[in-house]
């Protein structure tokens, strides 16, 4: 893609990480954290995801300087360090868990709209549905324009979401009262929650969804006008979101208990502001997360577009998602996410898929990328390889891999079994792509080790599958 017109600048980068970061999450991230833990809990959670988060940052940037060949981001890592399957796998991962988190907010979207329009009811309606569809391809036809000028959409949704924000930080501020923050600080009065080990691992699942997209600018590094804006947009990007969403997250638990927040409807932040300033604090915020949602839509559908486009560049996908439009759009790829996205947004009308069960299904299927991503970083270190001459640098990196790797190891845990199998049942069907794409170069589909790995992911496919149908896993 190096001869495309209109390379990204490192604005353009930065926002399409905080876009991507910043969707729908943030804005029910009262209500999302009360439900799981108490306010001790939430201090430990967002150390342990701030320590975590930002290795994984370091991790994009240090990848993006060190191998500046590699493009596709989590996809290329993964391919580069443990093979095609992998690559292969971290593709698939990634593409599902970013069109399932578009379907996620299509229904956050019409929730939202539903406290104007009762029509819309939580986002599953006939009418939601059918409204959501016309706004997928209405989106779907203004990315087919153009990457950039979908970009500089983009960064202007970025900015015009931040506002309502920082709003809602400052007034909270205000607002704030240490007694109600320190009421019940390891949640005693609500034991439902369990232990505060188990809270922090509850509460795990709701912070790794809300910093979905940290990669997002190494996912479109062949797009870049700069290769070290890339590791740069991912940092500025990281730390501009991890401020907005401790602030909106700590400060409503000093403006409302704990128990009180887990009560609210989502958007929780409208309610919270409501409880402050009065109606016109929830009209902003709903207003201020239809614009965000807008925006992070059309991150996410560029993030989809990409991934596919990136790994069928080097064979690992089938050729059909190779091809762009005259104005440089994968446009078949574009075409298969969001005619899966459509299919889904179908299946919510005859299903109890609320906007939490598939964020959870989301968020579980991006913690395999985000393991071999870390793990490659951890491994060129460990492996001396492009450190040469820079034996302090590695070891600081070797540090960093070691702790983002952990983090990775970690999250697969927090996210339980059930996520793992239900995952498990979202890969395995992604072979026949797979074999398709050896077959039009002439390869044999797997390796003696990858063979292996594909039986156990069919295995927990099958599991998954009767458990579904047995009852004891539930979507």
């Amino acid at each position: 893609m190096s001869d495309s017109p209109g390379k990204l600048k490192l604005g353009a980068l930065v926002a399409l990480v905080v876009g991507s970061m910043i969707g729908g999450g943030i804005f029910s991230l009262p209500q999302n954290m009360a439900a799981s833990a108490g306010v001790g809990a939430v201090l430990i959670g967002w150390a342990i995801t701030a320590v975590g988060m930002l290795t994984l940052a370091f991790v994009f940037q240090t990848l993006a300087n060190r191998k500046p060949d590699l493009d596709g981001g989590v996809y290329a890592y993964a391919k580069a360090g443990f093979g095609d399957y992998m690559g292969f796998s971290s593709a698939w991962g990634y593409w599902i868990s970013a069109w399932l988190g578009n379907v996620g907010y299509f229904v956050l979207l019409f929730s939202t709209l539903g406290y104007f329009f009762p029509v819309f009811g939580e986002g599953n309606t006939p009418a939601a549905v059918i409204g959501a569809s016309v706004l997928l391809w209405a989106v779907h036809f203004l990315v087919l324009r153009g990457i950039k000028e979908a970009a500089f959409i983009n960064l202007v949704t970025t900015v015009a979401k931040v506002v309502p924000l920082a709003l809602f930080a400052l007034i909270c501020l205000f607002a704030f009262k240490l007694d109600v923050f320190t009421a019940d600080i390891w949640a005693v009065g609500t034991p439902e929650l369990g232990s505060v080990m188990n809270q922090v691992r509850n509460m795990m699942l709701v912070t790794v969804w809300v910093f979905i997209g940290i990669e997002g600018a190494s996912i479109f590094s062949s797009r870049a006008e700069k290769r070290s804006d890339v590791g740069k947009a991912t940092v500025i990007g990281f730390i501009t979101v991890l401020l907005f969403l401790v602030l909106v997250n700590v400060l409503s638990l000093g403006v409302m208990t704990q128990p009180e927040l887990a009560k609210l409807q989502n958007p929780s932040m409208a309610a919270v502001l409501e409880h402050v300033v009065g109606h016109w604090g929830a009209v902003l915020i709903s207003v201020g997360l239809i614009i965000s949602l807008l925006g992070a839509l059309l991150s996410w559908v560029l993030l989809c577009a990409e991934i596919m486009f990136a790994a069928a560049k080097d064979h690992t996908m089938p050729e059909f998602l190779r091809r762009e439009n005259a104005n440089h759009v994968p446009a078949n790829a574009l075409w298969l996410t969001n005619a899966m996205v459509q299919i889904f947004l179908v299946i919510t009308l005859f299903s109890n898929s609320t906007y939490l069960s598939l964020i959870y299904l989301a968020t579980s299927m991006i913690l395999v990328p985000y393991l071999w991503s870390a793990a490659y970083a951890f491994l060129l270190a460990w492996r001396n390889e492009t450190y040469e001459q820079a034996l302090a640098e590695r070891k600081k990196d070797l540090i960093i891999g070691g702790i983002a790797l952990l983090y990775a190891i970690w999250l697969l845990y927090a996210g339980g079994v059930k996520y793992l199998l239900l995952s498990a049942l979202l890969y395995a069907p992604g072979a026949i792509l797979f074999a398709q794409a050896k077959r039009e170069v002439g390869q044999p589909i797997f390796t003696s080790v990858e063979k292996l790995i594909f039986a156990a992911v069919v295995a927990g496919a099958l599991l998954a599958a009767y458990g579904l149908y047995d009852g004891f896993l539930t979507l």
